[in-house]
């Protein structure tokens, strides 16, 4: 039940501070973050985190 629970949590945390990751990022290494790449990443990555644990 906790593997379930704790990427919804990080999930929800990703979704709530959005907009301060991307101030950081952009301070810290002058880039902006593209959303349409970064939704591309985080769907790649939850389907080999699927495909691994039913696979």
């Amino acid at each position: 039940m906790i593997k379930f629970i704790i990427p919804a949590i990080i999930v929800l945390l990703i979704v709530v501070f959005w907009e301060k990751i991307t101030e950081i990022v952009f301070k810290k290494f002058n880039i902006r973050l593209n959303y349409i790449v970064m939704s591309a990443v985080l769907i790649a990555i939850a389907t080999i985190v699927l495909l691994i644990n039913y696979g």
